[in-house]
């Protein structure tokens, strides 16, 4: 167990803190993943982050597999190996091929399944690495996912760059059986 990775003793939550692990437990994740137990340190942070998550997760205008996408490329690029492990399981079974996975993994260019998969991937990227976006790719995401799936993306980039951040520094530790694959 990590030194930094100490999350509340889920048997003696304050009320506060039980009332966000239920809302957790009780939403579409079902349980408490790594970096969520770590924000119930603060439960207010933990209750507005998980809500925002859900919404980046399951409830956006993006497919699937273009939430995917973008969630592996934040994953890459904050060499988040618990969130990378997570989504790579999550992004096979929403229908990405293992080889768009493992392009993304070894930073490689995909050969895109479909062209808007490039577009969120190059989006996720630029914006990632130079904080901006240029107007050629604005445009082409917007033409690609409407002006609310551009919205909607940012939001999914900002989120799982929050999870990737905590994960990192908290060194959450991988699940149980599970080898690191970005090193």
């Amino acid at each position: 167990m990590s030194k930094r990775y100490s999350p509340p003793d889920i048997e003696n939550l304050t009320v506060e803190q039980q009332r966000v692990a239920d809302a957790i437990t009780g939403g579409p994740r079902g349980e408490i993943p790594g970096p969520l137990s770590v924000w119930l340190l603060c439960p207010e942070l933990a209750d507005r982050a998980q809500r925002l998550g859900e919404y980046a997760r399951y409830k956006t205008k993006l497919a699937p597999p273009l939430t995917e996408i973008a969630i592996l490329t934040v994953a890459r690029y904050w060499n988040s190996e618990f969130e990378w492990l997570t989504h790579k399981k999550i992004g096979l079974a929403a229908g990405i091929s293992p080889e768009v996975i493992e392009s993304i993994r070894g930073r490689e260019l995909p050969v895109w399944q479909t062209p808007d998969q490039g577009t969120v991937n190059a989006f996720t990227e630029m914006l990632l690495e130079t904080r901006n976006v240029t107007d050629e790719l604005y445009v082409e995401a917007v033409e690609a996912l409407g002006q609310d799936g551009v919205v909607d993306l940012v939001g999914i980039v900002g989120y799982y760059s929050m999870i990737s951040m905590t994960i990192n520094v908290f060194d959450v530790p991988l699940p149980e059986g599970a080898d690191a694959e970005l090193c």
